[in-house]
């Protein structure tokens, strides 16, 4: 069988990983631990949905006490606060005075100043189109013989209704007779709709709308719980390029209001839009903070969060908790309370995306790992949301077997060819189960590669990469994330997990390399068994090459060795010699 023949070789693989350098701390062979069947490693897991690791105090938990305790939370919630009183867009005004906050802070901290392992700087860009900052909005129900009704409102920028002005809406004051099917539209109608604005958008504006409307939510936005929170909900919408008709998002309530109205009112009624927007040309700011390391300093593992976008959890959650992580790690270093990294460690603030890009132009290191720092802060209890990790792509990501499933975000269109086998979401898996262990239980889960935020940027670039956030949460991307959404403890032990799982690449040592070998082996009977079950040999095999290439990273990782030495060969069976395969 197929599936025998490939575990024999597996195990033959492991043996002469161990036979060409790598050690257990313990004095064990591996052969002994194969016989053992690798049992289930203790504490118990139940608690991640995902394949187990192996719990010992090598790789990332050599960091997770330590950052724990340096951590504080409620810091790193000041800082969500303050940049959640902000609709950031790229370079606008709220984008801005949350990177003047963190740079304040971070020189605090001893960025930037006379000890020159503690880097500090600014990249500066050039913006496409001019920096988009609301000031105002306002939609109002004009019925005949009625007081106007205020459907939403803002005035600063602070308040919830925000959203109202998807990204890239023009400035306008306009006021029209509302139609609710596209059929009915005439030249100067409102168009009010609650399909997705990006369906409709092309037909009402050639049937001369002066403003389009609309009301869409997506599905995992509904509440889950039922009590219709997601009514009041407006959508956060980024426009595709900036729109010279106007647009709006409207909560499903207003938009049965409206209903309501035009159905009571057989001779129309009317709306009144308003969105004062300011524009201005600007350069676009990235920030980047790093800890030089101490041997290696011209490789780096590097982290990311962004700042542009409305939400409190998205993603206000992931700029407090990176700037927390840097001001924190900075002060363990400096008190010897860590082991200072043998390579660097990088810190990005930006425009998501576009930063990454950025930084990658911009740097003189070789990025060896990414993480992405998104939505890190989601209260479960609240949102619905459970701490996730998502891998780079791998096998899974082709194929999906339990215990893998994805999110309602929807799986990412991956190609063989994105496939490069390596041990970083091995290493953040060990990451955010220890994290757990500490906790005494954390839900959490890890899943096949979506994409969706900047670790995409690594990955097209070959950089292995993952992302730790938060899903499924129905207060994303609408009026409802705000901070009252955020987690201080969840925070904290998801970013505590992106420190961990970056010191212990930044800082990969010869006695982690036992730990993440025999937990690349659990995953791999984990995979290979569903496959099995699920009748895909193929899918098994390339389980097989995948966790072959992921030994050999965390041997070239740990034993600093090069890659090509550090992957063990295809060792043949017994059965393949005897059947004539040695030739």
């Amino acid at each position: 069988m197929a599936f025998k023949r490939s575990r024999d070789r597996f195990a033959l693989l492991l043996a002469l990983t161990f036979t060409l350098g790598a050690c257990r701390s313990d004095g064990d062979n591996i052969e002994a631990l194969l016989e053992a069947g690798f049992a289930d490693p203790q504490p118990s897991q139940d608690w991640h949905q995902g394949p187990p690791v192996i719990i010992e105090n090598t790789g990332p938990a050599r960091y997770v006490p330590a950052l724990l305790d340096a951590f504080d939370a409620g810091r790193a919630m000041e800082t969500v606060a303050f940049t959640d009183q902000f609709y950031r867009a790229p370079a606008n005004d709220g984008y801005m005075a949350v990177l003047d906050h963190l740079e304040e802070r971070l020189r605090k901290a001893g960025f930037g100043g006379d000890d020159e392992r503690f880097e500090l700087r600014e990249i500066l860009g050039d913006m496409t189109a001019p920096a988009w900052t609301p000031k105002s909005g306002l939609v109002e129900l004009l019925v005949p013989g009625a007081e106007p009704v205020q459907l939403h409102e803002f005035h600063i920028g602070t308040e919830s209704d925000r959203t109202i002005l998807p990204l890239g809406a023009p400035p306008c004051d306009v006021t029209g007779r509302v139609r609710l099917g596209l059929d009915e539209l005439e030249p100067g109608d409102i168009f009010v709709t609650n399909s997705d604005l990006g369906q409709v958008f092309a037909r009402a504006k050639g049937r001369g709308a002066s403003a389009v409307l609309s009301s869409f939510i997506e599905t995992f936005n509904v509440d889950p719980t039922g009590a219709d929170r997601d009514h009041d909900s407006i959508q956060y919408l980024r426009l595709p390029s900036p729109s010279t008709l106007p647009v709006a998002q409207i909560s499903r309530r207003s938009f049965e209001a409206i209903q309501a109205a035009s159905a009571a009112n057989p001779d129309g009624i009317q709306l009144h839009y308003q969105a004062n927007i300011h524009l201005e040309k600007r350069p676009m700011r990235t920030l980047v903070a790093a800890i030089r390391g101490d041997e290696r300093a011209d490789e780096c593992v590097v982290s990311a969060a962004h700042i542009q976008e409305p939400g409190a959890s998205d993603n206000a959650s992931g700029v407090g908790a990176q700037l927390e992580a840097a001001v924190s790690l900075a002060g363990a270093l400096k008190g010897d309370v860590i082991d200072w990294p043998s390579r660097t460690v990088v810190f990005v603030w930006g425009d998501e995306y576009a930063q990454t890009a950025t930084w990658i132009k911009d740097t003189k290191r070789r990025a060896v790992a990414g993480v992405s720092s998104d939505m890190v802060g989601n209260s479960p209890s609240k949102t619905g949301a459970r701490a996730l990790l998502e891998r780079n792509p791998d096998p899974g990501a082709m194929a999906t077997l339990p215990p893998d499933e994805h999110t309602p975000w929807g799986h990412g269109d991956v190609r063989r060819s994105m496939l490069h086998p390596n041990g970083l979401a091995v290493i953040a898996r060990c990451a955010m189960i220890d994290v757990g262990v500490e906790a005494g239980g954390w839900q959490s889960a890890d899943h096949p590669w979506e994409g969706g935020s900047d670790h995409d940027v690594f990955v097209f670039k070959g950089i292995p990469a993952v992302l730790f956030w938060h899903f499924t949460d129905f207060t994303y991307h609408t009026s409802l994330d705000r901070l009252e959404m955020v987690d201080a403890a969840e925070l904290k032990r998801t970013e505590v997990a992106v420190v961990a799982t970056m010191l212990a690449v930044a800082d990969p040592r010869p006695l982690d390399l036992d730990r993440y070998v025999r937990s690349i082996e659990l995953e791999r009977q984990v995979r290979v068994d569903a496959a099995e079950a699920d009748g895909k040999p193929s899918l098994g095999e390339a389980w097989n090459d995948w966790c072959r290439g992921a030994v050999g990273w965390v041997r070239a990782e740990c034993l600093r060795i090069p890659l090509e030495e550090a992957i063990p060969p295809v060792v043949p069976t017994k059965t393949e010699i005897d059947s004539g395969s040695e030739e």
